[in-house]
Parts: structure tokens; sequence; C-alpha cells
């Protein structure tokens, strides 16, 4: 349009530009852009870049001028060998006013000039980055980089799906875990329905013997008032018959002090007892001192590209034993030489030995290794195990019994189940208790007394085992470990099917075992007088313990909880306690 007779070039202008001012292309003019302003993120030509540099508020912008401009906004020729400097332009997430412009070479890290004061302040080799462009040409290219993202985002993916995999997992593991549960606590009340039923039956049979006293003491009473009576009744006013009158009043006197005697023999036999029932106090301050229905723990759950990494760091490592201390088990009150063929560790430490001579558990000092406490027990004891924290549960075989000892400020018997065969091997895992007899088979019980299941046959119907002496259970109830005194090692599923054996000269005699909580295995042989290290799966790690004396026989055997000793338990008054390595 003509203005003043003249003619607004800009707007009439068919000149073609790579880029142009953002103001003027609004009012529809063309007019090339000179300048970039980085903040704006517009062009604008030297008029206009004018008025942005006059307004307060944008004063401070930081402003490129065409050769500066951001990469990829200006066309090049066809052919052309020249490139173009690109721009910041992309914010800095820390410090929103600035631009990243700044590379640190040393970190491989982009930022803002804030952020390089403050994170970067000691590294040497910082750049602005179109300068460090310019000079280096040989950066990562966008295919590149595409590249390494989508191999991430593959890996994250898979990872993602491998934790959605956990997931249904766990949700999968939490119903079994809280089955258990509910099993356990059926189980409880199962037993205390037990224990009812035995207290009403106790009860029952008292109140009938004094019932039955009573009735006996009535039918003689009256069986005497029958007789008084009836002597009554003869009586008659004095007769003429003088001999007569005599014998009567004489069987009268006589059936009177009958009667009275009968009365008086009641009242010394009879002192009317009753039947009182005083509850049991061990069991509400049980209940009290407990929480849960059970011990609770995470346990590391490996996944199959991890079980060869944790088999070689955990499971292959050999336990090395130096210097020994004896110290003696034997107190006062034994008759024999100590025996000790089984032991066990508790949670909180103490050790437990079972001296099969004397018939006693000892219970040990964790420092001193000295007896602190014992249990006399009715007979002969043979493999002891954890059950808790508090309590412990030790064969019987000659009893056919398992008894259950609290450990507290004293060793008290507290229950048993009753079994129908000799029992030597004992463990415990989840609720339930794995009991062998001599030589054939392998129960699974609850703590209940009620048998769950037996393990006497392989697949082919070959017996197992042989002559068994010690069981121990995984902590996740897997793997059952055999020590076989004819056949060593021999490992099962819980499900019965031998996935190990080890049945070499190193080991002669196998007696106990013991779980390292490290992946291995424990198992002492007493003619071989030595203990073995063996890998879950039953290959031999090798030896970790090898005792010269002949005369005195190795047999029970535990660490304390740090597995910074091992304790031997002999057929002799004194223990062995090694130093781990």
């Amino acid at each position: 349009m003509a203005a003043g007779g003249s003619i607004d070039k800009d707007i009439l202008s068919d000149e073609t530009f790579d880029l142009l001012c953002g103001v003027c292309k609004h009012k529809g003019k063309n007019r090339e852009a000179e300048e970039y302003c980085v903040e704006c993120q517009d062009y604008y030509c030297l008029t206009c870049v004018k008025v942005h540099e006059d307004i307060p508020s944008l004063i401070g912008h930081k402003i490129l001028g065409k050769g500066n401009f951001p990469s990829g906004s200006v066309k090049t020729p066809p052919g052309s060998n020249k490139t173009l400097t690109g721009a910041p332009i992309e914010r800095c997430d820390r410090h929103s006013r600035n631009c990243i412009d700044m590379y640190c070479q040393n970190d491989d890290a982009v930022g803002c000039g804030t952020c390089m004061t403050v994170d970067h302040g000691l590294c040497q080799d910082i750049f602005y980055i179109p300068d460090f462009l310019k000079n280096n040409t040989s950066t990562t290219t966008t295919s590149d980089i595409q590249q390494k993202l989508k191999s991430v985002t593959k890996t994250l993916t898979e990872q993602h799906e491998k934790f959605q995999s956990e997931k249904q997992r766990l949700l999968k593991s939490r119903a079994e875990t809280l089955v258990s549960v509910k099993k356990f606590r059926k189980e409880i009340n199962d037993r205390l329905d037990e224990l009812e039923k035995n207290t009403v039956d106790d009860i029952e049979d008292k109140y009938k013997a004094l019932i039955h006293e009573m009735e006996e003491g009535m039918k003689q009473l009256e069986k005497n008032k029958a007789n008084v009576s009836s002597t009554l009744g003869k009586l008659v006013p004095a007769s003429k018959n003088a001999i007569q009158n005599f014998v009567t009043v004489k069987k009268a006197e006589t059936a009177a002090s009958k009667a009275a005697k009968s009365v008086q023999e009641t009242k010394l036999q009879t002192s009317f007892k009753d039947v009182d029932f005083t509850a049991d106090d061990k069991i509400p301050s049980f209940l009290a001192e407990i929480n849960v229905l059970g011990k609770i723990t995470e346990r590391m759950s490996v996944d199959a590209e991890c079980k060869s990494t944790v088999a070689v760091s955990k499971e292959e490592a050999l336990l090395q034993a130096k210097g020994y201390k004896e110290y003696s088990v034997k107190v006062q009150s034994d008759e024999n030489k100590c025996d000790i063929v089984s032991a066990c560790t508790l949670e909180d430490g103490k050790i437990i030995l079972s001296d099969y001579n004397n018939k006693k558990l000892k219970r040990l000092d964790s420092s001193t290794y000295s007896v602190i406490d014992y249990c006399d027990l009715p007979q002969i004891p043979w493999q002891i195990c954890s059950t808790n924290k508090q309590e412990v549960a030790v064969c019987l075989p000659n009893q056919k019994e398992v008894h259950f000892i609290s450990i507290g400020n004293r060793m008290t018997a507290t229950n048993k189940i009753t079994t129908d065969f000799g029992c030597f091997g004992l463990a415990y895992n989840n609720g339930n208790l794995y009991i062998s007899d001599s030589s054939k088979s392998v129960y699974l019980y609850s703590v209940s007394g009620r048998k769950l299941k037996q393990f006497i046959k392989d697949e082919s119907g070959q017996e197992l085992f042989s002559n068994i002496y010690s069981l121990s259970v995984s902590k996740d109830g897997s793997k059952i470990f055999v020590t076989d005194w004819d056949n060593g090692l021999i490992i099962l599923e819980n499900s019965g099917e031998v996935v190990g054996k080890f049945h070499g000269s190193e080991l002669a005699g196998a007696w106990s075992s013991y779980l390292t909580g490290r992946g291995s295995l424990l198992v002492c042989g007493r003619n071989s007088n030595n203990v073995l290290q063996f890998r879950l799966d039953g290959k031999l790690i090798g030896e970790v313990v090898k005792s010269d004396d002949e005369s005195v026989w190795q047999k029970g055997i535990c660490c304390d909880q740090q597995m910074s000793k091992i304790i031997i338990g002999r057929s002799d008054d004194r223990i062995k306690v090694y130093d781990l390595i």
C-alpha cells in the first residue's frame, strides 16, 4: 500500500530469506532475521532487536548473531560444505533462567554456567558447547544414541517384566504363607482341644471315683439302717418269756452297736473331698511373652541368572579352622562319662548339648562354654533341634517320644508327642517336625503329633536309608539332609526325590550335620573322626576339621551365630571349640 506517496518495500518484497523476523512476520512484513533471543526463542531483524533491548523485563536475555543460530534453523544450499554452528536453547532443569551451554569433559556432563561453578569447580576441562563443537567433530551421533536408548529401553522393559513377575510370585507366596499360618493355628486349636479333652477326662475320672466312694458309703449306711429298723420292729413289750426278752434286747444292742460303728467308720473313711482345677500358669505366661505365632524373616530369593554366582561366592568357600580349646561339660550329678551325641544353637546364641550317657540336656554359656543349666530326662536322648528361641525338642528313642523343653531361667519340660517307632533324627521347619527312625524312614509330623508324610523308598521302589543318625532341613524347607551311618549323606527334595548323595571314603560313620546358613552343610564323621563341608547339592567342598585322637569320637556339631566358632561334642567330658577364619 502507498503511504504518503511512498511504497513499503518490506511488504512488497518477494526476496526469499532463510529465516524471517518473528515480529515483522506477525505484521505481514518480509524481513530477514539477523538476531536470535535464546530466552524468547524467536528471531529478530536489526530494527526489532533494538526494541527488544529497550524493554526492561527483556534486558539480560542472551542474543545470538546469525553465525550462532540454533542448528538446523538456517538452510544451506544443496552441495554446500558449510556447517552452521548451533546455539544452546534448552533451559537448565535446576537454574531455569539459564540455558545448558557448558560441557565438562572430565565428568562427561552438560549444564549451565551455574552448574559448572557449583558441581564442577575442581574440574579442568570445561568448555562452552559451541566452542567445543567447533574443535571436536567426532562426538556421539544421533543414530548412536538412538540405538543406545533403544537398548536401554529394552533392558528397562525386561527388568520391569521381571519385577512384575516377582510381584506375582510374592503375591502367590504371601497367600501360601498365610495358609501356613492358618494351618499352624488349626494345629494349635487341635492341640488345645486335645488338652481340654484330657483335662476334662481327668476331672471326670476324679469325680467319678469320689462319687463312687459316696455311693458305697451310702449303701453301707442304708444296710445298717434297714437292720436297725428290723430289730426295732421285733422289740415288743416285755413278755412273760424272760429268756426271749433277754435275747431280743441283746440282739437289739448288737444292731445298735454295729450301726454306730458303721457311722463312725464312714466318718473316718470319707472326708468329703472335692476337685479343684488350677490353670497351668506357664501357658498364659508364654502367650504373654510372644507377639506372633512364629519367626518371621526375610530371605534372599535368588533368580536363575544369579544362582551360579551365589553358588561360587557362598557355597564353594571352604571354612578354615585354626586352633581349638577344650571345655569341660561335666556337672556334679553326672554319674557317667559325658557322651555328647547332638548339639544345636538357638537364635539368641545359646548352645544346647544332648548328653546320651547322663540322660541330660545341658545349656552352655556362649562366651565361656561352661554349663549354666541342665535338664534331667527320663530316658537317653538323641538328636536335639531348636523350635524357636525359647524352646528345643529332643528325641527319646527308647520311649518313642519327642519332648519339648522350654529354655527360660531354668530348662523345663513342657510337652511331648508320641511316635510308634524309636525316634533318632530330628529337625524343625515351618511348624513341622522331621523325625526319623533308626533305619528305614523319615517322617513329617505336625507339632501336635499328627503323622503327615513318610519317606521310605525312591521312585524305583528301592529303600532310601539304612542306618539314620541325624536330620537337617534347609531354611525354606525345600531340602532334607539325612546322615546315614552306612550310606553317608543323602539329600531329598521335600517331595521325597533324591537330589544329592555323598558316599565317599572321606566320610566314614556319618553322624550329625549342621547347616551354616551360608549355602553349605557341615557333616561330622565318627569313624573318619573329621568334619566335612558340602554344598547343598551334596558336592564335597573339603575337610574343615580332622582329629588325630582316635580314642575319642566326634559326634555332635554346631556353630555359633556369627560362624566364628565350631563346637564339637565328643564321647568325652570335654568339648572342642575351634576358631573359624
